[in-house]
């Protein structure tokens, strides 16, 4: 049961998480078959306004920090709450790709400096008790935001490609107006910390140990293979598979679905059967959901498919974060966390790259399912070996 006196704290992290990477990010996907139908872009310059937003999100996750040291992390929110806002009003016209692409740039920069900031700053007030309880549910923000993108593009695409960018535009401005209210609140009660992502500097004996090098290549192994599904899964449904825009639209609405429940259960899952065992049972799984669509291709397969997916997107930050705390402590561990999360951003991007040029010259998706595919079977079997690696050691 939430209390009342923790609003300020869920509406902040949980905003935060809808306006960064549930709107910012994956409304955008599925955009994407929109954009192409109505002649604004062909599929190649959709594909790499797509990546645009991932090198953004490497950008913002590596300028989260220094940001918040220099200027406060409640002003550093609001200023990224209202650059998501203007990159999606700044979209709303036919415009030169270049200007798509400094729009989607800056969406991707504020989206992750909002991931990283808004629910750090909400933990950070938080009582110690509680934060296992607020985390999953501030982190369910990126599910509702790509649920409410699935059901408001087909609902106003009928109109205009534009109507579309305004209603998310509109729904930008009410989540940049809940967080921040909420945000104003929790500073009104709490000290917020000027960089709460920082730490206090830790010994690096033992911090890059066999097992923790091993999991930390499978996280970017993870970021490198979700790809497909993140940014090409509902263009890849609608013009490759010819399944329509109403089809693709309900198949993103699983994924959002998938990414509201996965927080969730990332919690139980550790508590059932072990930060080790949840690590590479996770992994397992997302690399079979990534790899159906290549084998089935029915309406049950592509649900199942995008709901693990999207379940395993932020469900798997959740759960390699649990597991690399378990390896090296919590003394040390946001030192870790910070180069993990940069590390995924890199390879996140690196990824979105590779794929709209293997797109570009193929005209087609389903090699990069494959490259998904494989790449979470490598990151099952870093993980897996990481405690023979942690036994020997």
């Amino acid at each position: 049961m939430i209390q009342r006196q923790e609003l300020p704290l869920l509406w902040t992290g949980f905003m935060a998480t809808l306006s960064g990477v549930g709107l910012a990010r994956f409304a955008y996907t599925a955009l994407m078959p929109q954009m192409v139908h109505a002649g604004w872009f062909s599929g190649e310059q959709v594909a790499y306004l797509g990546a645009a937003n991932l090198l953004g999100y490497l950008l913002g996750a590596l300028a989260a920090a220094p940001l918040a040291e220099r200027i406060g992390a409640l002003r550093v929110l609001l200023i990224c709450w209202i650059a998501v806002a203007l990159s999606f009003a700044g979209c709303s016209l036919p415009q030169p790709m270049a200007v798509f692409f400094v729009w989607r740039l800056i969406s991707g920069m504020a989206g992750a400096v909002l991931m990283v900031l808004g629910p750090s700053v909400a933990m950070a007030a938080a009582d110690p008790s509680r934060r296992s309880i607020l985390g999953p549910l501030m982190f369910c923000g990126i599910g509702v935001g790509a649920l409410l993108a699935a059901t408001l593009v087909p609902m106003f695409a009928r109109t205009s490609l534009s109507a579309v960018w305004w209603s998310l535009t509109v729904l930008c401005v009410m989540a940049l107006w809940t967080g921040w209210c909420a945000a104003r609140q929790i500073s009104l009660h709490a000290p917020v910390p000027a960089s709460p992502v920082a730490s206090a500097p830790a010994p690096s004996a033992s911090l890059w140990s066999a097992a923790v090098v091993l999991v930390f290549i499978a996280y970017a192994c993870d970021a490198f293979g979700f790809v497909p599904h993140t940014v090409f899964w509902v263009d890849y449904l609608d013009r490759e598979l010819h399944l329509g825009a109403a089809y693709a639209s309900t198949q993103w609405a699983f994924f959002g679905l998938g990414a509201i429940a996965g927080p969730l259960c990332a919690a139980y899952c550790a508590t059932r059967w072990g930060w080790w065992g949840t690590t590479t049972g996770a992994y397992i799984v997302k690399a079979v959901a990534i790899g159906m669509p290549l084998l089935f291709a029915s309406l049950g397969a592509h649900a199942v498919s995008g709901f693990l997916v999207g379940a395993l997107s932020p469900g798997m930050a959740a759960i390699t974060s649990g597991y690399l705390m378990q390896l090296i402590g919590p003394a040390r561990h946001k030192k870790m966390w910070g180069y993990a999360t940069a590390a995924f951003a890199l390879l996140q991007a690196t990824s979105g790259y590779l794929m709209a040029f293997i797109y570009a010259q193929t005209g087609s998706y389903r090699q990069l399912f494959v490259l998904g595919c494989a790449a979470l079977a490598l990151g099952a079997v870093l993980v897996a070996s990481s405690r023979l690696a942690r036994t020997a050691s």
